[in-house]
C-alpha cells in the first residue's frame, strides 16, 4: 500500500501532549487506497526537563533550545518536516497573566517562531494552540493579526481557528483552547480541500456521551498513593486542611467568608449549611462542639482577603463534573484539590486528567512535573484532531462543524 508520510516537528513541545497522540494515532486510508500517517520526528523546548520527559517516552527527537535560536541556527535539511505543531506559549493572552499580547518581548511575538518554520519548509499543514484569552486582546485585533500573518506565510495556507471545549471531546477537564489548523493553499487547491473542518463534539448534553468526569478519570489509577516525592500531593498546612474541609465539593475558600458572617449564616442555618453540602461532617466538624466553635475555627483558617477573589483559589473539584482547567502557574491555592480529601491533587491524578496514558513517565521534580502537566495540550483531544487532518488529506469524511470563519492567503 502506498503511504504518504506526515514527518511532523513541533515547537514548545513541553512534556509531549501532542506528540504522544501522534505516536499512538492509526493511520487512514482513503478511497484511492492510500495510506496516510503521522510521525514525530522532533519537539523543541527551553524546559530541560520538560525534553527529558520528551525522550523518555519515546516521543521523537527532543532538543532543549530557545525556539528562536532553534529556528535562526537549526532549520536545516536535517530537521525538515512537512507538518507542524506548536502551542506558542500563553503567558502574554492567558486571562491569569499580564496580558500584555503581542506587545510582551518576551512572549508575545513568540508564535512567530511557527511562521519562520512555515517559511523555512512550507510544511503541508500546521496546528497551533492557544488558550480561550487568545481573541480577547486589543479587542480581536491581535487575534486577526495572528491569523493573517499564518495565512500568508510560506506558499499560504488556509486557515481555520476553532474554540474547543476539551470536555466535549471526552477529556475529564473544562479547558477551552484556540486550535488553529492550517492547511497549505496549493495542496488544498490540488486535493479539492475548501477547509479544515473541526471535528464535531462527541460528550456531554445533546451528543452521544455524557461528559467525562474528573473521579471516573481519577479512579481508574491505583488506589495506592504515589511513594516517591515528585508524585506525591503537595503537603498541606494544618490550616489549610482546615479550610479545605470547610469548602464543599465544586466549592472555593471564599465561601468561607459568608459562613462566619453571623447575619447570613446564625447558628442554626450555618450547621444546616454544613451538614447538607460536607459528606465529612459528622466525622469531622461535628467533633469541633457547638456552632460557635465551629464558626470560631472557620474564622481563623479563612484567608483574609481583601484583594481580588479569583474563582479557582482552593476551589475543589465536583466530583458529578469535568475538572477545572489545570494550569502550569503555581502557589497561592491553584493546585487544584480533591472533591473528598483536603489535599491537592497528585501529578498522577493531574497526569490523568490530561488524558496522559497512565504508564507516562515524567522527569523532574514535583514542582517541575506539575508544571509540565498543566502546560500539555490533552492528548486525547490532540489525537482527535491530528485524525481530523489526516481524514481531511484521504477525503475521507467525519463528523464536522462548518468553520465560523476561515482565512485564505493574500494573493
Amino acid at each position: 500500500m502506498r503511504t504518504t508520510h506526515f514527518k511532523l516537528g513541533e515547537l514548545f513541545c513541553g512534556p509531549g501532549g501532542m506528540a504522544i497522540a501522534a505516536k499512538g494515532l492509526t493511520p487512514v486510508v482513503g478511497h484511492d487506497g492510500r495510506s496516510y500517517a503521522l510521525e514525530h520526528a522532533w519537539g523543541v523546548d527551553l524546559a530541560q526537563y520538560a525534553i527529558d520527559t520528551f525522550n523518555a517516552n519515546g516521543c521523537g527527537e527532543g532538543i532543549c533550545k530557545d525556539a528562536w535560536k532553534f529556528v535562526r541556527e537549526d532549520l536545516d535539511e536535517c530537521h525538515r518536516v512537512n507538518a507542524l505543531a506548536f502551542g506558542f506559549p500563553c503567558n502574554s493572552f492567558s486571562e491569569v497573566g499580564e496580558r500584555k499580547g503581542v506587545n510582551d518581548e518576551t512572549y508575545g511575538n513568540l508564535y512567530q517562531t511557527g511562521i519562520a518554520v512555515l517559511n523555512a519548509y512550507d510544511p503541508l499543514w500546521f496546528v497551533a494552540e492557544n488558550v480561550s484569552g487568545l481573541k480577547a486582546r486589543d479587542k480581536g485585533r491581535q487575534f486577526e493579526r495572528i491569523l493573517h500573518e499564518l495565512s500568508n506565510a510560506g506558499k499560504g495556507y488556509v486557515v481555520t481557528p476553532h474554540l474547543y471545549k476539551f470536555e466535549e471531546y471526552g477529556v475529564p477537564q473544562a479547558r477551552h483552547r484556540w486550535v488553529i489548523v492550517g492547511i497549505r493553499a496549493d495542496e488544498a487547491a490540488r486535493r479539492g480541500i475548501d477547509c479544515f473542518r473541526p471535528p464535531a463534539p462527541t460528550h456531554g448534553p445533546g451528543h452521544d456521551n455524557p461528559f467525562v468526569t474528573c473521579k471516573e478519570a481519577i479512579s481508574t489509577l491505583s488506589s495506592h498513593q504515589p511513594t516517591t516525592t515528585n508524585l506525591k500531593s503537595s503537603k498541606n498546612s494544618d490550616r489549610i486542611a482546615w479550610r479545605l474541609r470547610f469548602t464543599p465539593p465544586g466549592g472555593n475558600a471564599w465561601k468561607l467568608d459568608e459562613l462566619v458572617d453571623a447575619k447570613l449564616y446564625p447558628d442554626e442555618k450555618l450547621l444546616d449549611y454544613l451538614k447538607e453540602n460536607l459528606p465529612w461532617y459528622e466525622t469531622e466538624i461535628a467533633p469541633l462542639g457547638s456552632a460557635a466553635d465551629i464558626r470560631a475555627k472557620i474564622e481563623e483558617v479563612r484567608l483574609h482577603c481583601t484583594r481580588a477573589r479569583m474563582s479557582h483559589i482552593y476551589r475543589r473539584l465536583d466530583p458529578a463534573k469535568p475538572a477545572w482547567t489545570l494550569t502550569g502557574s503555581g502557589g497561592g491555592g491553584t493546585h487544584v484539590y480533591h472533591w473528598s480529601e483536603p489535599r491537592a491533587l497528585t501529578n498522577p491524578e493531574r497526569a490523568a486528567l490530561q488524558t496522559f496514558p497512565q504508564n507516562y513517565q515524567f522527569c523532574g521534580t514535583k514542582e517541575q512535573i506539575r508544571k509540565q502537566i498543566g502546560m500539555a495540550v490533552p492528548t486525547r483531544a490532540a489525537r482527535q484532531i491530528f485524525q481530523a487532518i489526516l481524514k481531511t488529506f484521504a477525503g475521507v469524511d467525519y463528523p464536522s462543524l462548518t468553520p465560523e470563519r476561515v482565512y485564505r492567503p493574500v494573493s
